[in-house]
């Protein structure tokens, strides 16, 4: 790795990383303010599960509000979590490679006495500093919201602590195959669309999957199938090896993408 590279690309970012990690953590504060009017609200439950089943599972809301962290499961990490980290795995990562090429500017930074691997590695480390950054913001946030934004209202801090690190892994691997199409391409709108793309499949994949049993199987062919919010709040749904299968599938498409990147022509 680069050391002045990273700091460079780090400072440069510096403003949209904190951004994500900060405003992930200010919303995260937010759920946990309304908890306690929503908690105490007459037969908000009740009303929860009278909705259609199939739309309770799709959104994350098939076990109610019992208690705070099923309400952030619902609330935040099942939609909110992943649309911010999604967008910042996908503009991170096309921005750090393939946009670098396609502007020219690439040819600054091979310019220099650094090696095609060196680029790349050091900026699939700025990418994973960002996601690391926002999630231990998000964590630091829900662990600080409870202690001074609400009153009797407790959090299970291992399911929640896990709630993160299985959405840190979900997104080093999109990040993972962002940063590949970002090394693979050459062109950024092909690499960004590319990335959405499969990442907007995978959703959708897991979003129908969840809500005909008919269509469950489709869920097999998404990763977000492996982070079910409101199952892994409960406490109920088993981790490590869906965390080591995660931490895997993101490392190998981080080498794949170096590697890709060392071999392969570039317009510069």
């Amino acid at each position: 790795m680069n050391g002045k590279l990273y700091l460079t690309m780090l400072k440069t970012n510096g403003r949209t990383l904190s951004s994500y990690a900060l405003g992930s953590a200010l919303y995260i504060w937010l759920i946990i303010w309304i908890y306690p009017s929503i908690a105490g609200a007459k037969g908000f439950n009740e009303i929860i599960q009278k909705m259609p089943e199939s739309l309770l599972k799709a959104f994350g809301y098939s076990h109610g509000f019992q208690d705070l962290n099923g309400f952030m499961a619902g609330e935040f990490y099942g939609l909110l979590f992943l649309i911010i980290l999604s967008i910042y795995c996908i503009m991170m990562a096309t921005q750090l490679i393939v946009r670098l090429v396609d502007r020219g500017a690439m040819a600054f930074l091979l310019a220099s006495p650094t090696s095609r691997t060196q680029v790349a590695f050091t900026q699939a480390m700025v990418i994973l500093t960002g996601l690391l950054l926002i999630v231990l913001m998000t964590i630091i946030g829900g662990l600080t919201g409870v202690e001074w934004l609400v009153n009797d209202v407790s959090l299970k801090t291992k399911p929640f602590i896990w709630l993160n690190v299985m959405g840190l892994l979900l997104f080093f691997v999109v990040s993972g195959y962002s940063f590949l199409f970002s090394c693979l391409f050459n062109d950024e709108k092909r690499a960004l669309s590319m990335s959405a793309l499969l990442t907007l499949l995978f959703y959708i994949l897991d979003l129908i999957g969840k809500m005909s049993d008919k269509m469950e199987a489709l869920r097999h062919f998404s990763i977000f199938s492996l982070f079910d919010a409101q199952a892994i709040a409960l406490g109920t749904e088993s981790l490590p090896l869906k965390a080591v299968g995660l931490l895997v599938s993101g490392i190998l498409l981080y080498i794949i993408g170096i590697l890709v990147f060392r071999k392969k022509d570039l317009i510069i």
